[in-house]
């Protein structure tokens, strides 16, 4: 039986992981929650899966739970971190929204526990510290984004030094049909009408801006040791293949499967061994088509900033993923346009000096500093200039 701390329990990937616990109740056992701040949603978590203890990040909601909870409450990053070490789990499910997650993950790596990743911003922000610490800890971890578990599935049991080439593939999000023009009109509601995937809102802008594969690109290269050139992107608007893996030998594996996030997250809790699933099964003859074309970089320029800062590295990935956040919700508050978000990433990149190899401190700091800079710049309008 893995034992679980689940970062992030009430969120999208929070609440589906709890699914499949209690769908498995003989396989998984729950050891810590943590939430944000939906602290009634929560209570109700502790009240069913029975964790030895939880954290909220917002302290104030930690205080009001702590009263009506009979378990140990803790409250802000160090509760969350507490969470991530508990000495009575395995395996924590990082489902926490933004860089935030990069220090659970860390910590709890140098604690010995394996990690099932959903927030992709550890990676791209501080990607060869935790690689590292992964190696150093002999600790194992598990990507749960359907791409990557699709990417983990095909190389099973095959050698890196064969792969010619990894494809992720991408839906194109609600904008894809969309001219320039249309986007500057967009609205946060047209941008969170995903097509084919329900997610929470950050993950859906960074969709529709191609900013989500951006960050798998700079993913897959930590994940699976590939040089940036053999990363590519392919806009599949059915979202029915997840990746692709060419080999030398020109033979390429792919998973399929309907659009379904449970799926993913399934596997990276299970593995090595794969459980029954209630899921729809893929029913090929049913659909009518299956497209495949080429990411316009013009209209979706996120993608190839993610490009160049994930070959720049450093602290370059860092500075992306600060300002994209920042961008992201200035967008969903109505503070700016949608093209806005793009600006606000190329105004901060492009005033930013790389640091080469940092160290996680250097990295925060970064991390601090960029979001600074970038709600400085949306207040003044700087980076329309």
């Amino acid at each position: 039986m893995k034992k679980l701390s689940i970062l992030g329990s009430t969120g999208s990937i929070g609440t589906q992981t709890l699914d499949i616990v209690k769908s498995n109740p003989s396989e998984f056992k729950i050891a810590g929650l943590t939430t944000n701040k939906n602290i009634e949603l929560l209570k109700k978590q502790i009240i069913e899966f029975k964790p030895e203890a939880a954290a909220v990040m917002d302290r104030e909601k930690a205080d009001l739970l702590k009263e009506k909870a009979d378990i140990d409450v803790y409250s802000g990053i160090d509760g969350i971190i507490k969470i991530a070490k508990l000495n009575d789990s395995d395996t924590v499910v990082n489902a926490l929204v933004g860089s935030i997650g990069v220090l659970p993950t860390i910590e709890a790596i140098k604690s010995r526990k394996n990690i099932a990743l959903a927030n992709k911003e550890t990676l791209v922000t501080a990607g060869s510290i935790v690689m590292d610490e992964i190696r150093k800890n002999k600790a194992s971890l598990m990507p749960i984004d359907s791409e990557h578990s699709a990417i983990f599935q095909c190389l099973n049991g095959e050698k890196i030094e064969d792969v010619e080439k990894i494809t992720i593939t991408a839906s194109g999000g609600p904008f894809r049909a969309y001219t320039k023009e249309q986007m500057e009109d967009a609205k946060a509601k047209d941008a969170l009408k995903h097509p084919t995937w329900a997610m929470g809102n950050k993950i859906t802008i960074d969709s529709a801006t191609l900013m989500n594969k951006g960050f798998e690109i700079i993913e897959t290269h930590w994940l699976y040791g590939m040089s940036y050139d053999k990363i590519d992107v392919v806009i599949h608007p059915q979202s029915i293949i997840h990746s692709l893996v060419e080999f030398k030998d020109k033979s390429i594996l792919a998973q399929l499967g309907y659009p379904n996030m449970k799926i993913p997250i399934q596997y990276a809790l299970s593995w090595p061994k794969r459980f029954s699933s209630r899921e729809r099964q893929l029913n090929l003859a049913e659909i009518k088509n299956l497209n495949f074309e080429k990411p316009d970089f013009e209209r979706f320029p996120c993608l190839n900033y993610a490009y160049e800062a994930g070959k720049i590295g450093g602290t370059m990935p860092a500075v992306l993923n600060a300002a994209n956040e920042i961008a992201v919700y200035a967008f969903l508050e109505n503070k700016i346009k949608f093209p806005d978000i793009a600006k606000i990433i190329k105004s901060m990149t492009d005033g930013h000096k790389t640091i080469k190899n940092p160290d996680l401190n250097q990295i925060l700091d970064v991390d601090k500093k960029t979001r600074e800079a970038a709600k400085k710049a949306i207040e003044n309008k700087e980076y329309q200039q």
